[in-house]
């Protein structure tokens, strides 16, 4: 039974990318229709595109779950289904605020997908992100090898090599894979998209984007996050590159190889620094840069009040707990023109 569903779930990954563009593209008409105040035709496509965004998440769970072995990541996109049809059903039931949610998902995805599909523009931060690694890393005293990276084929599909080592059949890709020699064979870890920071920069940039407030404090917002977002990726990636590379946190090893499904036990200080520590630090990072952008951007907590209401089912004035006031921001210049109400759009 276990068998077939994660057959199932393992077929239905083929529709994600596809998915995506479409998500996109009604979140798009939402926001269009909204904007043109033909609210009820925007209420509609809003519906539509969260039940597809649903969807789009449930075909994900395998990749997440299974693939990258990740039990936050994997537990996030579960919940995501059932959150994603919730959203459409509030949206229907008349929140109008969720108007402002659907604005920032789109423009979350209007920042990630270039990067995510078009070559010139992902080689080029995979690579810029892989350097200044690489530089970082020597600072500390590692000296790893670093090279082109490879495409393998495992049962017969093409896929990139993804911090582990290289097998098979091999393709020359960026330059993004450093090499850590370990004894008879070496260990390999390679810089892909997922590990530029561009997933996080991007849903920040989405949501101040997405609110209304005056530009100099969007400004501000985006100031106080994005540098601080790459920096720390950075951080994160020279600490799970030497991490795993050098085998410093080979720690429970049987523990961990049963839990995970680990044939090789290499892959412990993998699964235990990334998986594990650099995850739930990058939650509680995560955290403590919202706090810096709704310091500078108490619009933003329009939509954190709204998501914190489709997780918990309760009303939240988070600027009254924050003892934050919109309409008075420090170094405002239209302070006192409305500019930074809320509005249920």
């Amino acid at each position: 039974m276990l068998d077939a569903v994660l057959s199932g779930l393992d077929w239905a990954t083929r529709f994600s990318d596809p998915l995506a563009w479409l998500v996109l593209a009604a979140f798009l008409v939402t926001v269009v229709l909204e904007a043109a105040d033909r609210r009820e035709h925007a209420r509609l496509a809003g519906v539509a595109a969260w039940a597809l965004f649903g969807v789009f998440w449930f075909t994900l769970i395998y990749h997440f779950a299974v693939v990258q072995r990740s039990v936050i990541e994997g537990l996030g996109t579960l919940v995501a289904v059932p959150a994603s049809l919730y959203v459409g059903y509030l949206l229907w039931s008349g929140r109008d605020s969720l108007f402002v949610l659907s604005r920032a998902i789109l423009l979350m995805g209007v920042v990630f997908f270039p990067f995510e599909s078009i070559p010139v523009l992902r080689q080029f931060l995979v690579e810029t992100v892989t350097d200044q690694t690489a530089v970082l890393i020597s600072l500390i005293g590692s000296d790893p090898a670093l090279v082109t990276g490879y495409e393998t084929i495992v049962d017969g599909q093409r896929v990139v090599a993804y911090d582990g080592y290289i097998v098979g059949e091999k393709h020359h890709l960026y330059e993004n894979t450093f090499v850590f020699a370990d004894g008879e064979s070496p260990i390999f870890y390679t810089i892909v998209i997922a590990c530029t920071g561009i997933g996080s920069m991007a849903i920040f940039a989405g949501l101040i984007a997405a609110v209304e407030a005056p530009l100099t404090r969007k400004l501000r917002a985006l100031a106080v996050s994005l540098p601080v977002i790459y920096a720390l990726n950075l951080g994160r990636n020279v600490m799970i590159a030497v991490g795993f590379g050098e085998q410093r946190f080979h720690l429970f090893p049987e523990l961990v190889m049963s839990v995970f499904g680990l044939s090789d036990p290499r892959q412990v200080s993998y699964i235990v620094i990334d998986r594990i520590v650099a995850q739930s630090l990058s939650v509680v990072a995560l955290v403590g840069i919202t706090y810096l952008v709704v310091r500078e951007l108490p619009e933003v907590l329009t939509v954190v009040e709204d998501l914190l209401f489709v997780v918990t089912g309760s009303e939240y004035d988070l600027r009254a707990a924050l003892d934050l006031d919109p309409s008075v921001a420090e170094g405002d210049p239209e302070v006192g023109a409305g500019a930074g109400t809320r509005s249920d759009d």
